[in-house]
C-alpha cells in the first residue's frame, strides 16, 4: 500500500464513527458544495500539480480524485491524459474513474490533452491526423461527465497568419465533432503563437463557436524559447485579459511564495482583478509547478492564496 493510501485509510477509519452519526444527507462533498453554491468562483485541482508523485508511482491516477477531496478539500478535478494515455477507449477503466470520483463527491471537469499533435499545423495531413487523434479524448471526456478537453494550438510554421488560419481550421473541425456530444474544446496558452493573447483571441473570433474557447494560464506566456530560457515573453496580464472573454476554465499557475503567502512570479491580485472585472464565473484550477515545496504543500499554499483573492 502506498504511503498516501495508508494515510487516507487511517484518516477515514478515524473519521468513520463521526460520519456515521451525521444525518444521511450530509457529507464532506455536500458541505463543501453548499459553502460555495452562491459563489461566483470555485476551486479545482489540475492533476499536473502532482505530476512528480504520479510519475514516481507514489500516487496512482485512480486515487487522484480521492486525494483532491480528502487531503485538500477540493471537489473539482482536471485530468492530464498522459497519466492514463492508453485508457481513452477502455470503458471499464473510465467507469472506475467515474466510481472513484462519485464515491468522494468529486466533479470531473476536463482532460488536458498533450502528445496528440498540433491543431494549428499548416500541413493539411498532419493537422487532419491531429484532429482525429483527439476524437477518442472527446468521447472519453463525455463518458467522464467533463465539460471540456484542453488542447494545444501548436504549429511548426514560423508564419503567424498561416498558423492562425490553420488553427481556425483544426480547432473548428474538432469543435464541430465535440459539439455533437455537447463538449467544449478549449485552448491553453502553451507556447509558441498560442502564448500570444492577440493571436489566440483572433483565432477564437474567427471560429466563433460557442463550444470553442480558451483556458488562460497565469504563467505560460513564452512565445519563443532561447538558449538560456525564454527569449520572447508575452505580457501575462495583457494575455489573460485578451483570453478571458472566451475562457471556460482558468489555470492559476504557481511556483514559489514569499513570506506573506503571495506568488513571487505572478501578481495574483492583479490577475484576479482582471478575472473579476470580466464575465467569467466557474472554476479556478490550481496548477502548482514549484520545486521549493512538496507538491501537496504547494497545492495548499496556492489554495489559500486563491481563497484570499476570491473572498
Amino acid at each position: 500500500m502506498k504511503d498516501w493510501n495508508r494515510r487516507g485509510f487511517i484518516k477515514r477509519s478515524a473519521l468513520g464513527t463521526f460520519f456515521l452519526a451525521l444525518p444521511p444527507v450530509l457529507s464532506l462533498a455536500k458541505t463543501e458544495t453548499s459553502m460555495h453554491m452562491n459563489s461566483r468562483f470555485k476551486i479545482s485541482l489540475a492533476q499536473w500539480s502532482l505530476h512528480r508523485m504520479l510519475r514516481s508511482g507514489e500516487l496512482d491516477h485512480l486515487d487522484f480524485a480521492e486525494m483532491a477531496a480528502t487531503d485538500f478539500g477540493i471537489y473539482g478535478v482536471e485530468y492530464v491524459n498522459q497519466f492514463f494515455a492508453d485508457k481513452a477507449n477502455d470503458t471499464s477503466y473510465l467507469k472506475e474513474m467515474n466510481q472513484r470520483a462519485e464515491d468522494h463527491g468529486v466533479k470531473q471537469l476536463l482532460i488536458m490533452i498533450d502528445g496528440e499533435g498540433g491543431l494549428a499545423e499548416t500541413d493539411d495531413q498532419l493537422r487532419k491526423q491531429s484532429v482525429e487523434n483527439h476524437y477518442k479524448w472527446v468521447d472519453a471526456a463525455k463518458f467522464l461527465g467533463c465539460h471540456s478537453i484542453r488542447v494545444n494550438a501548436y504549429s511548426s510554421s514560423p508564419d503567424r497568419a498561416t498558423a492562425q488560419s490553420a488553427a481556425v481550421e483544426g480547432l473548428g473541425t474538432l469543435s464541430t465533432y465535440a459539439d455533437q456530444v455537447g463538449l467544449n474544446v478549449i485552448v491553453e496558452n502553451h507556447g509558441g503563437f498560442s502564448s500570444d493573447g492577440q493571436w489566440l483571441s483572433g483565432v477564437m473570433k474567427q471560429i466563433n463557436m460557442t463550444n470553442c474557447g480558451t483556458l488562460p494560464d497565469f504563467g505560460n506566456f513564452c512565445v519563443q524559447q532561447g538558449d538560456h530560457g525564454c527569449a520572447i515573453e508575452y505580457d501575462r496580464y495583457k494575455g489573460v485579459e485578451e483570453m478571458i472573454p472566451f475562457a471556460k476554465a482558468i489555470s492559476a499557475k504557481s511556483h514559489d511564495f514569499d513570506e506573506n503567502g503571495f506568488e513571487r512570479n505572478t501578481d495574483y491580485k492583479r490577475m484576479f482583478d482582471i478575472i473579476k472585472s470580466s464575465g467569467y464565473q466557474g472554476y479556478i484550477g490550481i496548477e502548482y509547478e514549484g520545486a521549493q515545496l512538496s507538491e501537496p504543500d504547494g497545492i495548499r499554499r496556492t489554495k489559500t492564496l486563491i481563497e484570499r483573492m476570491i473572498s
